[in-house]
């Protein structure tokens, strides 16, 4: 095979979208309004061919990825690691403060995400987290860069790449 060939497989599809609410801070002590996207994803996987010629398996990234995705959708975005948002949970709801502001939401709407705040980069690292433990189980592979687009809104992407590491 040619060596100087580089190889990319990608997943996007209608169906890899989520709908969901959230807010974010900026500049120390802004906060947006609650309010809601319908966000689109796509990833990405960099690397050699294997022996049978692929990069990656396309049905099991997009698998992966569907399911990441779906736990999202429908759901209240909340940081569980923002230094002035304070989110907790109280029996079958979930509360988040910021300074005066206060939010309470059925536990179940909500998804509490291990970021600093609820931006497109940040969901974006942490899809790419999540699809990690399958791309690790790929073991012929010797993958080396996944990228993982988020869509906030229509022409607005963030995109986050992260190095795979080498087993």
């Amino acid at each position: 095979m040619n060596n100087s060939a580089q190889y990319k497989v990608r997943v996007t599809k209608d169906h890899l979208v989520f709908s969901a609410a959230h807010f974010i801070t900026f500049n120390g002590n802004i906060c947006e309004r609650l309010h809601g996207h319908n966000w689109r994803v796509a990833a990405e996987l960099s690397g050699p061919l294997d022996e049978n010629g692929y990069v990656f398996d396309f049905i099991a990234l997009r698998d992966r990825l569907q399911k990441t995705v779906d736990s999202l959708d429908h759901r209240v975005l909340l940081p569980m690691k923002h230094h002035m948002i304070e989110v907790s949970e109280i029996d079958e709801e979930v509360q988040a403060t910021f300074e005066k502001r206060r939010w309470v939401f059925p536990k179940e709407d909500c998804i509490l995400l291990p970021i600093e705040n609820t931006t497109a980069e940040l969901i974006a690292h942490w899809i790419g987290l999540q699809l990690m433990p399958v791309i690790g189980s790929y073991e012929s592979s010797q993958l080396e860069l996944l990228q993982i687009e988020v869509e906030e809104n229509f022409g607005q992407w963030a995109i986050c790449q992260l190095t795979i590491p080498q087993n």
